[in-house]
């Protein structure tokens, strides 16, 4: 797609009217750290770049502040575990008829019913509070962002029926190594509760999106897995912040493999099949052929979805032919999905792509981000 350097800052993403959170975007000398990159597909100095900027002057605690609302921080609500041990209603021991009398459990389902991913297109955006340069979902009040995803989503509601998403960045790249030295912060346990209630609230699916840095990505996703046993939590994966020893995020893209998406793959497939949990979504973002090596070792797990996501910025024509590389060979068994920034696809002072345009692409993607 387009280059990486645009020839104006971006601007706040918060529209005209609309308040933002009331915690400031960071900004300060991480930016220098993470560096301005070349226009041969490196990461920005604009979202990408303020990335690694954000993080490192302090987007945990960014992330908390905004989550600190009436919450509990003593792990997942009562009405969350009570889905953890099979769905809500699930009959209490000692109560009701004798056990071979019983009902049968009801399985858990998606949020807006059913257990397979085919049934729906996602639509979302992807954010984190406090942090308007990270994306949409982190600017203004969370209702009324929902309520957005909802409208935009129903534009995508052709041949399925659309899910809204939360991509909630749950593990964030930052510029400096941090005190196990793996350039990430973790977005507290509070705020992603905060999300999944929400999500819950609006029958919406939560992503929590991974960031990795030079942490391993098995474990930050481990890290996870009190949120990921839940029917209506899923993954996404960022890999161009995956980081090699060495590496510091922001001076070239990061990168993953076939292999590795296969293993994470299987993690969560073994957490389908724990909990008896409906199809589970894997999305990994990638924005140049270069992030994700060895492609060809991808594969399927039971009862994960894998969507390969392309990402990128750029005029719609500039947009499809990035599209039509990044899906040309697909392996068996993985999906589609699309990204699209409101700021940096309109600043040639082109169109933004319609759903119109998107549905058009073949094949058609499942899933649709907002940033």
């Amino acid at each position: 797609m387009a280059h990486r350097t645009p020839r104006h800052p971006v601007p706040d993403p918060t529209p005209p009217g609309e308040v933002a959170d009331d915690t400031a975007e960071a900004t300060g000398p991480a930016e220098a750290t993470a560096g301005r990159l070349s226009r041969r597909g490196a990461p920005s100095p604009t979202r990408r770049g303020l990335l690694a900027a954000t993080a490192a002057a302090g987007l945990g605690a960014l992330a908390g502040c905004a989550g600190q609302e009436a919450e509990s921080a003593s792990g997942p609500s009562s009405s969350s575990s009570s889905s953890r041990r099979g769905g809500a209603g699930a009959p209490s021991a000692g109560a009701g008829p004798s056990p071979s009398r019983r009902p049968a459990r009801r399985r858990p389902e998606l949020p807006r019913g059913g257990r397979r991913l085919s049934r729906y297109r996602l639509v979302g955006y992807c954010g984190l509070p406090g942090a308007a340069a990270l994306g949409r979902l982190g600017t203004g009040d969370l209702g009324d962002r929902i309520a957005e995803i909802e409208k935009t989503a129903r534009a995508y509601a052709t041949d399925r029926e659309p899910l809204p998403v939360l991509e909630l960045l749950a593990t964030v790249v930052q510029g400096t190594p941090g005190p196990d030295g793996g350039y990430r912060s973790r977005t507290p346990a509070a705020t992603i509760r905060r999300f999944h209630r929400a999500a819950r609230r609006h029958r919406a699916l939560l992503l929590l999106n991974v960031q990795p840095g030079r942490a391993p990505v098995l474990d930050e996703v481990k890290a996870l897995r009190e949120w990921l046993v839940h029917p209506d939590v899923g993954l996404a994966l960022d890999p161009e912040w995956q980081m090699g020893p060495g590496e510091v995020p922001g001076h070239r893209y990061g990168h993953t493999t076939g292999g590795e998406l296969t293993r994470v793959a299987r993690y969560l497939s073994g957490l389908v099949a724990d909990h008896d949990l409906p199809e589970k979504p894997l999305v990994f973002h990638q924005v140049a052929e270069s992030v994700v090596r060895d492609q060809s070792a991808l594969r399927p797990q039971p009862g994960v979805v894998m969507i390969k996501s392309a990402d990128g910025i750029g005029s719609p024509g500039m947009k499809r032919e990035t599209w039509r590389r990044l899906v040309a060979d697909l392996p068996d068994g993985l999906r589609t999905g699309f990204k699209l920034f409101y700021d940096e696809d309109t600043q040639g002072g082109g169109p933004l792509m319609t759903p119109k345009d998107v549905l058009a692409l073949r094949p058609r993607p499942d899933y649709v981000m907002y940033e």
